[in-house]
């Protein structure tokens, strides 16, 4: 168990992290929208790829808020049955809450495993570390090489109005399931109860 809460901190600590880089791409998302609001309607020239933009913008807030949402037990779930059997039969419900955040745990595993192939080969295409197989060779400048394989790269968007490269989005569901995934086997150890910090550093539960 002192393994466990030693890994405990700097987990949890990385998910309020996302969270927060979260919390920024939802106010980088409201500034676009409304600049866009404010050039159609003064300038009558609206923002192109807005919609694009949002929609992953969308990906990535979800995918990095989500592990802060594990942790703090706030993930939608059908929970009234524990509710009424934790007043009556507390071991029960808290074995039954275990083993919901196993089966939550290894779902998150498995979208970890089907996702990592994807980001692995959406990274591939942009040719960083590889030589090319399309385009022009590598000039040896460090900028100029980094933004043609930017322009390799697996895109999503409308060409001419909005692309992005899909890895970013793809690297974020990875790394959040698999956030997860480390979060739920801590509650199948530790159990919905969450560590409390005291002066000597220790974390007991």
């Amino acid at each position: 168990m002192s393994v466990v809460r030693r890994f405990y901190s700097p987990v949890i600590g990385t998910a309020i992290a996302a969270n927060a880089i979260g919390t920024i791409v939802i106010f980088l998302m409201v500034a676009v929208m409304n600049i866009d609001v404010v050039a159609r309607g003064i300038f009558h020239a609206p923002l192109r790829g807005v919609v694009e933009m949002v929609i992953f913008s969308l990906v990535l807030i979800v995918f990095l808020q989500l592990p802060d949402v594990v942790r703090n037990n706030r993930l939608t779930r059908s929970d009234g049955f524990l509710v009424f059997a934790e007043d009556r039969f507390p071991a029960f419900a808290g074995a039954l809450s275990r083993i919901i955040d196993l089966a939550a745990c290894i779902f998150m595993g498995l979208i970890t495993w089907t996702m990592w192939p994807e980001f692995v080969e959406s990274i591939e295409t942009c040719h960083f570390i590889t030589p090319p197989e399309f385009g022009p060779a590598s000039s040896g400048d460090f900028l100029t090489d980094v933004s043609a394989a930017f322009a390799r790269c697996e895109y999503f968007g409308t060409p001419g109005i909005f692309t992005a490269p899909w890895w970013p989005a793809k690297m974020s569901i990875v790394f959040s399931t698999a956030l997860c995934c480390i979060i739920f086997a801590f509650k199948v150890v530790l159990g919905n109860r969450k560590p409390v910090l005291v002066d000597d550093g220790e974390s007991p539960v």
